[in-house]
């Protein structure tokens, strides 16, 4: 395990004392936040021009987005504005993309509640489709509260075209469980720059399946806090990056309660001239707490030359009661001996390579409790790779 990442300030009262460089303010307002120019730690792998003025911000959203729900009845959906108390409560926005997202959905796109009620277990899931309609500047905002006791699988589903910044919230209150499948599926000319804000309460589960395949560039942001002892999180994400597109996943796991857990695993391949993968995985254990369990780990298939991937795990520790913590980062090309196995056994080269990958991915996949969707992710995966072969 690498050396944990500690910063240090001077206390008032002499000694030194520990703080994360990751335990930033957050404010609802844009103008709390510089203008990002490329050279801040959190933006220096993403490339701001394609953006396309995201970050800066316009008086005008002049793009069209849908939200379309479906599923049981007993999944209560709801079109609220900003005034509603319920919106907001669970988090700040962390950057300026953030903030701008707050400050710009609108009466015409509404904020959406999904709220499952109190020890309610929905056997059907519940299915977010955003739908970018027409490509120009858009915002919205999602709220999914899976109350006390209650259990829930909800799709969010991302496609069109737009330049899309989003805030999407995931409150899971005590003792309820809530799945979330994220995918990813814009047309080849959207940008999305996304954050995902889940609180945990105790003894309350949630996972998380990011699952990004379109976009020009798709910058995610998926965040965990927890609200009591006995959370449970875990964070899992796929991508495949083909030729020329950026995607950049940005977890952060805060571990601000004792006795809490999660785990973290992102798998990416990547294939074709220019194509960017980025992914930073943050964990903060902090000062005061004890039992805590954690680990993270990122792996990058890279299929042909011409990619980049940057994979920077990033572990702050500020107690010595831990139960357990690390971190692991690994990026290659296809292991020649797992090839060679299928190839003596009279299987054709590329029909060797789709397999490896196959079953690359397949570990993830499966782990999906909905089975269409698991299905048509890995009909997509087989695409990409036979588009990039």
């Amino acid at each position: 395990m690498a050396s944990p990442n500690l910063g240090i300030r001077e206390h008032s009262h002499g000694g030194d004392i520990p703080i994360s460089r990751l335990d930033v303010h957050g404010s609802f307002e844009s103008a709390s936040f510089p203008v990002p120019n490329g050279r801040e730690e959190e933006w220096r792998f993403t490339p701001l021009r394609r953006l396309r003025g995201l970050h800066q911000g316009r008086e005008i959203a002049d793009g069209t987005v849908a939200v379309e729900v479906s599923g049981p009845e007993q999944a209560v959906v709801e079109r609220v504005g900003r005034d509603d108390s319920r919106i907001g409560a669970s988090f700040l926005p962390n950057d300026r993309v953030s903030a701008l997202a707050w400050e710009s959905f609108t009466d015409f796109n509404p904020a959406t509640v999904v709220t499952v009620p109190k020890d309610t277990e929905l056997s059907e899931t519940v299915f977010v489709k955003v739908t970018g309609t027409e490509l120009g500047d858009a915002y919205g905002h999602i709220l999914v509260r899976a109350e006390q006791h209650s259990s829930a699988t909800v799709v969010l589903e991302y496609a069109g075209s737009a330049v899309y910044a989003d805030n999407v919230e995931f409150v899971v209150e005590d003792g309820a469980s809530l799945t979330v499948i994220s995918l990813q599926d814009w047309n080849d000319d959207a940008v999305q720059v996304s954050h995902q804000y889940a609180t945990v309460g105790r003894d309350a589960r949630f996972r998380s399946f990011v699952v990004t395949l379109g976009g020009d560039l798709v910058r995610l942001s998926p965040s965990v806090r927890y609200k009591g002892t006995g959370g449970d999180a875990e964070l899992h994400g796929l991508y495949f990056t083909g030729r020329a597109q950026h995607h950049e996943h940005r977890s952060l796991i805060d571990h601000n309660e004792s006795n809490t857990r999660s785990r973290v695993e992102y798998k990416g391949a990547l294939s074709g001239e220019d194509a960017h993968a980025v992914w930073i995985g943050d964990v903060i254990i902090g000062e005061g707490t004890s039992g805590t369990d954690s680990y993270e780990h990122n792996r990058n298939l890279v299929l042909t030359d011409g990619t980049r991937v940057d994979s920077v795990p990033n572990l702050e520790i500020f107690t010595g009661e831990v139960e357990g913590a690390g971190h692991a980062s690994a990026s290659g090309r296809l292991d020649d001996i797992h090839l060679f196995y299928l190839q003596s056994r009279g299987i054709p080269a590329d029909e060797a390579r789709r397999l490896v990958i196959r079953g690359y991915f397949q570990e993830l996949i499966g782990r999906i409790e909905v089975p269409e969707l698991r299905d048509r992710i890995m009909d997509e995966v087989e695409e990409k790779l036979a588009l990039h072969e």
